[in-house]
């Protein structure tokens, strides 16, 4: 269901009957020790602050955190920001939501990108190599979710669709470098490049906010992945175990040193290039958000990013008409 109004649109004094994400819920007392709740409210668009006053004690229990609800409020002006009064609430029906209304998603249309990937495991020449994609790619769960999964939490493409565009992405940067230094093997190139990540599909969970799933916390995207690709090689007849070891490796290696989450450094070429370009992509695209997400347009420089450690330079005049593009 399409919402009506979406965050970023709210103004003043208007009365918003509309679905949101509820991404915090606290309960709290005000000085004269009256209960009332403190939400964090969410869509595609942005979040801000709700607030319970009456009914707090039935309301409290009509919704948690983490749940898409149907609120009936006022918007009003608080401290120079927009907050929801809210009058009532119920819990939304899993067939009232959908999830694109209230989480960034992918730019490209996810079924395109998913058959440009397959076109890419289609040429890989090495019958072995172009046998395990397709029975990835073939695999009815592993491609719906391959689908939706985000590439991270925090860091780079956190968004729905966000594993799939970085991985879609690397493979295009590989398959172009490929050619360009002597002595690498494309096919185990391009299947590392899609491989690379799959294991993240079962690392986060993302019907609501993204975050790591028990599996994610305790094992990790890269040995999961390796056993993903193990139990494939497994159910193909003569798979080439000097090419599995490959393999493995480049999955096993593509965090580039061990106090990133690395079991082994990269040792091979093809280890190497799938690294140093998945590092790229993910950096270039955290840098594109972060400076994108940035509304101070008083300033050319972002806010202290804490991954990078560093501030990012927008332009000069970035944001204010004067040679911005």
């Amino acid at each position: 269901m399409k919402k009506n109004i979406y965050i970023r649109d709210i103004k003043p004094g208007e009365k918003i009957y509309d679905f949101f994400f509820v991404t915090e819920k606290n309960l709290a007392y005000s000085q004269k020790g009256a209960p009332y709740l403190n939400l964090r409210l969410k869509d595609k668009t942005g979040e801000l602050d709700g607030k319970v006053w009456d009914n707090v004690q039935e309301l409290d229990r009509a919704f948690r955190k983490g749940d898409f609800v149907y609120l009936q409020t006022r918007a009003v002006q608080y401290k120079n920001a927009i907050q929801l009064a809210v009058m009532s609430a119920r819990r939304a029906a899993p067939e009232e939501i959908d999830a694109a209304e209230f989480f960034p998603v992918a730019k490209e249309d996810p079924e395109r990108m998913f058959r440009e990937l397959e076109s890419f495991a289609d040429r890989v020449q090495t019958p072995a190599l172009r046998d395990l994609l397709q029975t990835f790619l073939a695999d009815e769960e592993i491609a719906a979710l391959l689908r939706r999964a985000p590439a991270a939490k925090g860091f780079h493409h956190v968004f729905i669709g966000g594993l799939l565009e970085h991985t879609l992405s690397v493979v295009r940067i590989l398959d172009l470098l490929s050619g360009h230094y002597e002595g690498l093997n494309h096919d185990l190139l391009v299947t590392g490049g899609i491989l690379h990540d799959i294991g993240k599909i079962y690392e986060y969970s993302y019907d609501g906010l993204i975050d790591y799933t028990d599996e994610g916390r305790l094992i990790g995207h890269i040995v999961m992945g390796v056993e993903m690709v193990d139990r494939k090689i497994a159910a193909l007849p003569d798979f080439p175990a000097q090419l599995a070891m490959e393999l493995r490796h480049v999955l096993l290696s593509h965090h580039g040193v061990l106090e990133f989450g690395s079991p082994k450094r990269p040792k091979t070429l093809e280890a190497l290039l799938v690294h140093y370009v998945d590092d790229l992509d993910a950096k270039i695209n955290a840098m594109q958000t972060f400076v994108a997400g940035d509304g101070n347009e008083d300033s050319d420089w972002t806010p202290f990013h804490r991954l990078l450690e560093r501030y990012l330079y927008k332009g000069k005049n970035a944001g204010r008409g004067e040679g911005a593009t």
